[in-house]
């Protein structure tokens, strides 16, 4: 069987699959999950997310370089973090210039179509605790917990091209998030739907 032959077969298996049982697991890869986290928070110019200010301000402070990973339960982000803290004065900043990595970590979520985050925390700003004492309670009110994943969207994106492909038009009509959680190098999300084959 060709690969094109493949495709309609395979999407009559998995329409049928889905009619009667209702439910399916999506695996999110973690590489998935971290050109997301870019494309959604570090996809400026620069690459930069600013937590405080922006690129034109005296004082500021952003993150740029993100790394995922999972640990336990949990999606931790290790980041490069640039700040400069203290008064604008003249178009410059009064106060201190730091630059330590960071790491957040955030607990998976699922509600509607959207996989989001919750409980975000920063886990470590520096290995000198005498500045995680003086940064953690502020950079803690600037975590990202915002970034939300609309499921069904990057599953409709993904069956667009299946007309030019296999000649069949699929589509996913319907998709409900029941859980969400981390096994292995991925996130399971475990989901109710309904797709269409034309």
């Amino acid at each position: 069987m060709t690969i094109s032959g493949r495709i309609p077969a395979l999407a009559a298996l998995l329409a049928a699959a889905l009619a009667p049982a209702g439910a399916v697991e999506l695996k999110v890869s973690r590489d998935a999950l971290e050109r997301t986290l870019k494309q959604q928070l570090f996809g400026g110019p620069d690459g930069r997310y600013y937590l405080k200010g922006n690129a034109k301000s005296a004082c500021y402070v952003y993150a740029e370089d993100p790394q995922l990973h999972f640990a336990g339960d949990r999606i931790v982000v290790h980041m490069k973090t640039h700040a400069r803290l203290g008064k604008a004065v003249g178009g410059a900043c009064l106060g201190i210039a730091l630059n330590l990595p960071a790491e957040v970590s955030l607990a998976p979520d699922g509600e509607g179509e959207t996989v989001g985050f919750r409980d975000a925390r920063i886990d470590k700003v520096s290995d000198r605790s005498e500045l995680n004492f003086v940064l953690t309670p502020f950079l803690s009110h600037q975590v990202p917990s915002g970034m939300k994943v609309n499921a069904a969207d990057l599953l409709r994106k993904a069956l667009e091209g299946s007309t030019a492909s296999s000649g069949y038009k699929v589509a996913l009509d319907r998709l409900k998030i029941h859980s969400v959680q981390i096994e292995d190098d991925a996130l399971v999300v475990d989901v109710d739907g309904d797709i269409s084959v034309k």
